[in-house]
């Protein structure tokens, strides 16, 4: 097993990462010292695979667990399935002292925690993240929410978890969309902070596709470690942790124009992050070959580098990239890629630049 800190204070927790770590569930939150009520939430189709093992974990380590399960996909993270949760933790007599269990991949890692933040006005919550995406990105860093019908996470908190527990087990039933979605995070910590990990990626992705368990293993961690050292500096995005956001301004967009539906959040990002490569080329000088070895990794992934839009999609885009949490003063701020490995956040970026980076 291998343990990654983040490292803020009293509310510093420990990401644990290793084969099998389901079952022990239970003692590690024992350690934690939190109440005996506690409520598991799950969706419909992690649920039937993992709750089970997570419930009687949970209950062999002394825990009253009761699972809340809500509807899978982007579409049931919203305030209507929070406001129903809510009922059932006030049914089931969840106190102060009782804590949170985000069983699945970010969307119920955001709901929960979401959930746990604003539940009595904040109460403890534990990840376990049960796809790569949000085992390498979204379980860890605090930031939870919900969607609007205008945008992708208008509501939200930032509200740390105690622990965020990554069974690499789970990843073996992940459907292999999924797989390669969540692959479109691990790329982006490459671009914005590690050229050996970009390099690895290039030279091993089809053993990853096959879920080679030590090359996983190494890419988790390093994906965590990376995350780990922007949150300590920036906990609520004031600044460095906008880099975080690379390629997810035009990709959330895109997720929001086709109504979550079309792509998976990685799909977006993965394409978001190809425009923004060449955005990078014509506003900061990235190299064409530079341009070239991003837009090749997504595509060997298997990963959409391209979105054909109409114009009234095209003018919907660009009306949701206003709505972006990054926006100041009206305007849209860019992260960008100087080379592979550094970046650059905070660039106003013309929209013709923009127009001609999406076609």
């Amino acid at each position: 097993m291998r343990t990654v800190k983040v490292p803020l204070g009293d509310r510093s927790y420990p990401i644990k990462i290793g084969n099998g770590l389901l079952p022990r569930l239970g003692g590690e939150c024992r350690r934690l010292n939190l109440g005996k009520r506690c409520a598991v939430v799950t969706d419909r189709t992690v649920g039937p695979i993992y709750a089970k093992a997570a419930l009687a974990s949970l209950r062999q380590a002394g825990f009253a667990p009761v699972e809340l399960s809500v509807p899978a996909g982007e579409t049931a993270k919203s305030l209507r399935t929070i406001q129903a949760c809510y009922d059932q933790l006030a049914k089931h007599r969840l106190e102060r002292s009782s804590f949170i269990v985000a069983l699945g991949g970010g969307v119920v890692g955001d709901m929960a925690g979401f959930l746990a933040a604003s539940y009595l006005r904040g109460i403890s919550f534990v990840q376990v993240p049960t796809t790569l995406l949000s085992q390498v990105d979204s379980s860890v860093g605090g930031k939870v929410g919900v969607n609007l019908k205008a945008g992708k996470n208008l509501v939200g908190a930032f509200h740390q978890p105690r622990l965020v527990l990554c069974d690499l087990d789970t990843l073996n039933t992940l459907p292999k969309r999924e797989l390669r979605a969540g692959l479109a995070e691990v790329i982006k910590y490459g671009i914005i902070d590690d050229a050996a990990l970009f390099r690895r990626l290039e030279r091993t992705l089809p053993e990853l596709l096959r879920l080679d368990a030590k090359g996983m293993a190494h890419i988790v961690a390093r994906s965590c470690q990376i995350k780990a050292k922007v949150v300590a500096q920036d906990e609520r995005e004031g600044g460095l942790r906008a880099i975080l956001n690379y390629g997810h301004t035009i990709g959330h967009a895109i997720e929001a124009v086709s109504r979550y539906g079309k792509y998976l959040h990685g799909e977006a990002i993965s394409i978001g992050q190809v425009a923004a490569a060449k955005i990078s080329r014509d506003v900061l000088g990235l190299g064409q070959a530079e341009v070239d070895r991003i837009e090749a990794l997504f595509a060997q992934a298997n990963l959409p580098t391209s979105v054909r839009l109409a114009k009234p999609q095209l003018a919907k885009v660009f009306a949701t990239m206003k709505l972006d949490k990054k926006v100041s003063g009206g305007e849209v701020k860019f992260v960008l890629a100087q080379k592979i490995g550094q970046v650059k956040f905070g660039i106003d970026v013309p929209k013709a630049i923009i127009n001609a980076a999406l076609k």
